[in-house]
Formats: C-alpha cells, sequence, structure tokens
C-alpha cells in the first residue's frame, strides 16, 4: 500500500444525498420537534413528549455516543477496548465536580465545601477541585483529563505491541482499578455515593424543564457532529489506513506506515469522545457514582456496537437505542432476567448476526438492487 497508490484512490463524501436528509430530519427532531412537544404541546395530548421521555431520550443519545467512539477502535481499527466505561465516568465526574460547587452553600451542611467533604471533616477543597468552579476550566478538563490518560495508556500499550484478548483484559483491568480507587473516599470523589444532589448549571436551575430541554438539544446536536466527525474520519485516507491496520497490521508496517500515531491517534479521539458524553450524561441524570466505572458497563458498550453493526458508524447508534430502549422495558417488567437477556443477546448477535442489524439490512439490500 504505497503512498502513491493511497492518493489513487477514489474519494468518498462524507454523506449522499440521502444520508444528509436523515441527518438533517434528526437535526430538526433533535431541536424543533422534540422541544415543541414537551414544552408547547399540553400534557394531556397524546402528541405530548414527557419530561421522562426527554430524559431517557437524552441518556440513551450520551450511550449512543460512546457506541459510536467505540466503532473508531473496534470497528474500523479492530482494537476492542473494554475499558471505555472509565472514560465517560471521568468525563462525569468532571462535569460533577463543577456541579457539586454550584451547589454553594444550598446543600444541607450551609457549607461553601461540598457535603461530603463536611461530612468527612475536610477543612479545605483538595489540590484537584481548584478549578472546579470555573465551567470554562470543566469543559478543558473534560477533555484533557481523559485525553491525557488515554494517550499515555495508549502510547505504552500499542508501542509494546499488546493487542487482541489480551489489551482488552488491560482495559477492563485498569477500569476496574479506578473503579475501586474512586470509593476510597480518601480520594475526594465522594466515595461510594459519588456526587448528586445538582441544584444549578450556569447559575440556572437545572430541572427546570427548560434547563432539561436545553441538554437534551445539546446532547443531540454533539451526537450529530460527533457523527460527522467519525464519517470525515473513516472516509479519508487516515481512516482507511485505520482499515488497514485492521485488517492487515504487519502489511501496513511493511508499506511504509507505522501504526501506533494511527491507532494513539484514534484511541485518544474515542476516548474524548467518551469523556464528552459522560460530561453530558451527568446533569441530565442527577448523580454520577463509581459505578459508572464498572466493567459491566463497558461490556455494555461493546454489545450496543455488534447489535447495531460495527464498521458502520450507525450500527452502533441504532444499537445503543435498541438495547438501552430494551433495558429500559425490561428492568421495570423483569428486572432480574435482564443481565440474562443481555448475555444471551450478546451470544445470539455472534452466532447468528455477526453484521449486526444494520449490517444485515444493508447486505439485504445489495442482494436486492439489480445492479
Amino acid at each position: 500500500m504505497s503512498e502513491h497508490h493511497v492518493n489513487w484512490l477514489p474519494r468518498r463524501t462524507l454523506l449522499s444525498g440521502r444520508g444528509w436528509t436523515a441527518w438533517l430530519v434528526c437535526l430538526l427532531c433533535v431541536c424543533l420537534l422534540a422541544p415543541v412537544l414537551n414544552l408547547w404541546v399540553p400534557a394531556g395530548s397524546p402528541l405530548h413528549m414527557s419530561d421522562y421521555a426527554v430524559a431517557l431520550m437524552g441518556k440513551i443519545m450520551c450511550y449512543a455516543i460512546c457506541a459510536l467512539a467505540l466503532d473508531l477502535i473496534w470497528g474500523y481499527t479492530g482494537i476492542l477496548s473494554l475499558g471505555h466505561g472509565l472514560f465517560f465516568a471521568l468525563g462525569g465526574y468532571m462535569m460533577g465536580m463543577y456541579l457539586m460547587r454550584q451547589i454553594g452553600r444550598d446543600g444541607q451542611y450551609q457549607s461553601d465545601l461540598p457535603d461530603f467533604m463536611v461530612f468527612l471533616d475536610w477543612k479545605q477543597l483538595p489540590w484537584h477541585w481548584w478549578f472546579s468552579d470555573s465551567f470554562v476550566a470543566t469543559l478543558l478538563l473534560v477533555v484533557l483529563v481523559p485525553g491525557l490518560l488515554a494517550g499515555v495508556f495508549g502510547y505504552f500499550a500499542f508501542r509494546s505491541r499488546i493487542k487482541g484478548v489480551y489489551f482488552s483484559i488491560i482495559t477492563q483491568a485498569m477500569t476496574f482499578a479506578a473503579m475501586l480507587l474512586f470509593f476510597r473516599n480518601e480520594t475526594g470523589f465522594g466515595g461510594n455515593n459519588g456526587f448528586t444532589d445538582f441544584k444549578r448549571i450556569l447559575g440556572l436551575p437545572i430541572a427546570t424543564p427548560g434547563t432539561r430541554m436545553v441538554l437534551f438539544v445539546l446532547t443531540g446536536v454533539t451526537l450529530l457532529g460527533f457523527f460527522l466527525l467519525a464519517r470525515g474520519l473513516v472516509n479519508s485516507k487516515y481512516g482507511r489506513v485505520l482499515q488497514a491496520i485492521r485488517d492487515a497490521e504487519s502489511r501496513v508496517m511493511f508499506s511504509g506506515y507505522s501504526p501506533l500515531p494511527y491507532k494513539l491517534s484514534i484511541w485518544v479521539i474515542s476516548a474524548v469522545m467518551c469523556a464528552v458524553a459522560g460530561a453530558l450524561y451527568v446533569p441530565q441524570v442527577g448523580i454520577i457514582n463509581p459505578g459508572e466505572m464498572s466493567p459491566a458497563n463497558s461490556i455494555e458498550m461493546a454489545v450496543w456496537a455488534a447489535v447495531g453493526g460495527r464498521a458502520t458508524l450507525v450500527g452502533p447508534i441504532v444499537g445503543a437505542f435498541l438495547v438501552n430502549g430494551a433495558k429500559s422495558w425490561l428492568t421495570v417488567v423483569a428486572p432480574e432476567f435482564w443481565l440474562y437477556c443481555l448475555g444471551a443477546l450478546f451470544i445470539a448477535v455472534t452466532l447468528f448476526l455477526p453484521q449486526g442489524v444494520v449490517g444485515l439490512l444493508k447486505s439485504r439490500q445489495r442482494k436486492g438492487d439489480p445492479s
């Protein structure tokens, strides 16, 4: 795969005509239709979108960003991470620290310190809370902290050529170790209770329908924006090298390309996307605790991507909506069976639907196309 040969490959457009139409329809639904149905349609109307539906859809869109991020490294680069829940949680904790500072003296102990620090008899904020009262600094930390951790971890892992199941196990171990660390009260992250009881964001009440709808719209726009970013990456020369690494890394090396910068960069991009999803998730759900770093959460992300269809970008988003929609229903009807259903779903998809839902639809469409 020489440089000359790559440049002669046909140029791909970002989206087809139908793709742009679908994208714009989704944008209108998020920015116009949902706010109208929630804020202006009366609650008694069958067209009304309830506050519960807004919160649920906002949460699932955050999960869809994670699934999209995982597709970039698993579907297009062949790197299965079982630790992306860590980056999701880190982004959530960065935002949670800001939201805790926004409570001010409205907490139970009426102190400038967060309630859990007063309970633990702390007298001042620890060093890693110094910039938590600034929204701009929080946005930077949401990107920089997970990005730096992913960069350091990825550099040593990829430099050592750790791949396959070994890489997956190491990422899972890293996530589990971080979860145990955040459970400790002395780390200053709220222990097993984490952060909750948020009051305001940017000085505005966080629980009002208007604020929740703004967060919903921001999440939807972020998901659509990340989708365009991912399409641009995978359709570029950079994305073709990633797919070549996935299919035959040794041939890529023999062709004069070093896989390290490609794998490391897409790994960091994927981690930052998950962190942004976590930052959007926390103000909508109202809580963040070490349970978000559970290895099971990272495994669920892989299930979303597998169910929807890897290396499709649309597939993982669809998978996140399908699986989490089913989870929301089943955990109410029969909560004790959800984990069994999740495991059975993953096995069934692996055995009978390896291309996922979207992959199956695309293959049937190709078969039905007379050309």
